[in-house]
C-alpha cells in the first residue's frame, strides 16, 4: 500500500481570488513505513505573498523568485502522485489548490482525483474525537508527536509531522517496526549471527484456532475495519492469498 502525505503553501487562503501554490511538501509511506522517497518543491507564484502569508510561513518573494512555475514540475508531481492514497490534513484546502493550479494547465490535465485517492484525517481526526479541537497541533498534543520544530508552517516538515499523527491514529504500529537507538544497541550486544537449534528437541506443537476463537477474531477485524475506513490489512491479506 503507497500513501503520500501532502502538504501545501500557499499565498493566501482562497484560490478563487487567485491565490497560489507556493510549496509542496510529500512525504511517502509504503506499507505504512516511511521510504525517503519524498516530493518537495518550492513554486513561483507570478504573484506578491502578501506580508500576513510571510508571517505564516516565512517564504518571501526575493526566496521565491528563481524557483520553477507549477507548469515546469506538473508532469513530475502527478507521476510522483498516480496510483497513491493521498494522506492530508483538511484535504479540500490542499486538493483544491492543486485542482487549480492542473486547471490553469488545460482541461488535458484533469484533477488530482484522477491520480489518486484522498484520505482526509481532518474528517477522521473528528469522527474519532468529536467535540474536540483536531488541528495538526492539537494531534500532535493527543498523540505525543514531536512538532516543536513547528515555529512556522512548511510543507515538507507538516507532512512529515502529519505522517508520524497519521500513523499513531491509525493504530500506532510505527512503534512495532522499529527501534530506537538505545534498544538497538542492546540487541546488538546480545551477539549476532543465526543460533541452531538442537537437532533432539521436541516439536513444536501447532495449536489451532476453535470455532469460538475464530468468530471473536472475525468481530474484532470488523471493528479495525470500521474503525480504519476499511484499512484492515489482513482482511487485503486473506483476500490476495484466496485469488
Amino acid at each position: 500500500m503507497r500513501q503520500i502525505v501532502l502538504d501545501t503553501e500557499t499565498t493566501g487562503l482562497e484560490w478563487s481570488q487567485g491565490d497560489r501554490v507556493i510549496e509542496i511538501g510529500c512525504v511517502e509511506l509504503v506499507d505504512r513505513r516511511p521510504t525517503g522517497n519524498n516530493f518537495h518543491q518550492y513554486l513561483n507564484p507570478d504573484r506578491e505573498v502578501p506580508r500576513e502569508a510571510v508571517e505564516v510561513h516565512g517564504i518571501t518573494n526575493d526566496f521565491l523568485a528563481d524557483k520553477p512555475r507549477f507548469h515546469e514540475v506538473a508532469e513530475r508531481f502527478v507521476e510522483y502522485i498516480r496510483g497513491s492514497e493521498l494522506v492530508i490534513h483538511n484535504a479540500a484546502f490542499d486538493v483544491g489548490f492543486l485542482n487549480y493550479e492542473l486547471s490553469r494547465l488545460g482541461r488535458g490535465w484533469g484533477r488530482v482525483e484522477d491520480f489518486a485517492s484522498v484520505l482526509d484525517t481532518l474528517l477522521l481526526a473528528r469522527q474519532r474525537h468529536p467535540g474536540q479541537r483536531n488541528s495538526l497541533d492539537a494531534l500532535c498534543k493527543r498523540y505525543d508527536v514531536d512538532n516543536t520544530q513547528r515555529e512556522l508552517h512548511g510543507a515538507l516538515l507538516d507532512a512529515r509531522i502529519l505522517a508520524d499523527v497519521y500513523l499513531a491514529m491509525t493504530g500506532g504500529q510505527k512503534a512495532l517496526f522499529t527501534l530506537d537507538e538505545e534498544e538497538a544497541q542492546a540487541h546488538q550486544g546480545e551477539g549476532g549471527g543465526i543460533r541452531r537449534l538442537p537437532s533432539e528437541r521436541p516439536r513444536l506443537a501447532v495449536v489451532r484456532a476453535g470455532e469460538a476463537e475464530r468468530r471473536a477474531h472475525e468481530v474484532l477485524l470488523d471493528r479495525i475495519d470500521k474503525a480504519s475506513g476499511g484499512g484492515c490489512r489482513w482482511r487485503r491479506t486473506e483476500v490476495a492469498g484466496d485469488a
